[in-house]
């Protein structure tokens, strides 16, 4: 059971920028909106470390800008080489106006 939330900025924020970064547990995290749905992911391909934040965004998935490995943002799976090993991926949740997120 999750015992702390990270705020990681506004909702307003998140609706202007497209996403929010910031870290949870000494990681980076992003956080993106898809559907009215709130997505928060490990901003970290594990192929070779890349920042996941500018990769585009096709329904579910996050693709890598680097080498274009592809991540599902429900369940953090690998889902196209030349990445094998999966993203983690973090509750998230609004509250009054907040996006926090949950620390493992």
């Amino acid at each position: 059971m999750t015992s702390e939330w990270i705020d990681l900025g506004t909702v307003a924020d998140l609706e202007a920028r497209g996403g929010l970064t910031g870290e949870v547990d000494g990681r980076p995290v992003t956080v993106t909106r898809i559907d009215g749905r709130l997505y928060a992911f490990e901003d970290c391909c594990t192929h070779d470390g890349e920042s996941l934040a500018g990769g585009e965004i096709e329904g579910t998935e996050v693709v890598c800008p680097r080498h274009g490995a592809r991540f599902c943002l429900d369940t953090g799976e690998a889902l196209t080489p030349p990445a094998y090993e999966p993203i983690r991926v973090f509750g998230v949740r609004e509250d009054g106006g907040r996006v926090l997120v949950a620390a493992p």
